[in-house]
């Protein structure tokens, strides 16, 4: 056995987060070990070459009924090293190949003035699509949508929501009111989305207005299933500017118990897979994956199930040219 000290040329294969000299391709490093960011990708704040930032967004004090989304970010990183080692299986690419992806941290926030929340997580979004840094926000309750989507109108004017979750969150509301249900009711009315061009799944709660959303609720998509649902999807969005919001609760919570509003009768994680899969191609300007909730996780399986569907929205983005 040789005591000679290790070479130095030898590569750091520990805390990527830190250590990573370049900001492409994918580096195994021990899953249970190193500094933690989603996939491993370099923290940073510098967006210079930046296409895609990954933001953890923890606000929860919209939530209707169980906290603990505020935890969200951290948890969805956390369950990520599992996934950093390759790229998601189904794609013939790697999508940290193609894209230049940060992890930019959390949005700052204080939480004794909780008015400002949305203005500081809008103004953090803003710096990003100045810098044409495409988003992939980790929630967080799903309020943070509106915020977000404010900002990317600025420069993209209405955009088309594609929207997966067991609520359709567009309960009429007040403006003075923060609240996850009614935000999407908000960003129609404000002109931030335009209703005729966007598209809501898995619905499973009842709301008898629609909002001029097309609403695709379980039952349909159980019936006639994920194929159909793509065609639908494809046909109201077309090439133009759309946002991707992912409630986790949108899984059965079989599939998601940590979450703050489960509703029985939902998908399983392939379903959701193979629709996030056929969403290949489109004009995607922004997305989230929200509502993970780990004080009500078993095994870390909500966690999992939302740094995979986020995987599989990078590879999304990276199936078209940019």
């Amino acid at each position: 056995m040789s005591t000679e000290p290790p070479s130095a040329s030898i590569p750091r294969q520990s805390d990527l987060a830190f250590t990573r000299v370049s900001p492409y391709g994918t580096v195994a490093e021990p899953t249970y070990a190193g500094a933690l960011s989603f996939l491993r990708r370099r923290y940073s704040k510098d967006l210079t070459g930046v296409q895609v930032a990954v933001v953890g967004v923890p606000f929860d004090l919209a939530t209707t009924n169980r906290p603990g989304s505020r935890l969200g970010p951290r948890a969805i990183r956390a369950a990520s090293a599992s996934l950093a080692w390759a790229p998601p299986y189904t794609w013939d690419f790697d999508p940290c190949e193609r894209l230049n992806i940060i992890d930019w941290g959390d949005v700052y926030f204080d939480s004794g003035v909780p008015q400002q929340a949305p203005l500081m997580i809008e103004a953090a979004f803003a710096e990003l699509v100045q810098a044409g840094v495409l988003p992939l926000a980790l929630g967080g309750d799903h309020y943070i949508s509106l915020p977000i989507l404010r900002a990317l109108q600025r420069r993209h004017g209405a955009i088309s929501l594609i929207h997966f979750d067991a609520h359709s969150d567009t309960w009429a509301d007040t403006d003075d009111r923060i609240d996850h249900g009614t935000m999407f009711f908000h960003a129609a009315q404000q002109g931030i989305v335009d209703p005729a061009r966007s598209i809501q799944l898995g619905m499973r709660t009842h709301n008898p207005d629609n909002h001029g959303f097309q609403v695709v609720d379980a039952r349909w998509l159980h019936r006639h299933g994920v194929e159909a649902a793509l065609a639908l999807i494809r046909a109201r969005v077309g090439n133009d500017p759309c946002y991707v919001s992912f409630d986790i609760d949108f899984l059965d919570p079989a599939y998601a118990p940590g979450t703050g509003t489960p509703v029985i009768g939902g998908f399983n994680t392939h379903q959701a897979l193979e629709l996030i899969r056929g969403l290949a191609g489109l004009h995607v300007i922004g997305m989230d994956v929200v509502e993970v909730a780990p004080p009500f996780d078993v095994s870390e399986i909500t966690a999992l199930a939302a740094a995979s569907i986020a995987q599989e929205l990078l590879a999304v983005v990276a199936s078209t040219p940019r």
